[in-house]
């Protein structure tokens, strides 16, 4: 049975790129957000649409860390096939301001 995070924002927006719902995606996120790949800050917009929405994004989540800000997964995607990834949130006033992710 896959992990469920806890915190309601982060199974909203993994919701968002399983359905590849770009309108969920962004309203899970602050105004401001910001992403980073890898460790390098990334310009959000064009790294959603590359990574997740016109590359057929899906993440199967595998782990969580107990607050629900931290998950493991196996993204799968048309570009890059699939990898096991990290993910990490941080989450401000109910939204996600800031998130990461990288090779696990």
């Amino acid at each position: 049975m896959p992990a469920h995070p806890a915190d309601p924002v982060v199974p909203a927006f993994v919701t968002a790129v399983n359905t590849g719902d770009r309108d969920s995606f962004f309203a899970a996120l602050t105004d401001d957000a910001i992403m980073s790949d890898d460790g390098t800050d990334r310009d959000l917009a064009a790294w959603a649409d590359s990574e997740t929405f016109s590359s057929n994004g899906r993440m199967d989540i595998e782990d969580t860390s107990a607050d629900g800000r931290t998950l493991t997964a196996t993204c799968t995607h048309s570009t890059w096939g699939s990898m096991r990834t990290r993910w990490t949130c941080t989450v401000t006033d109910g939204r996600i301001s800031r998130f990461g992710t990288g090779q696990a």
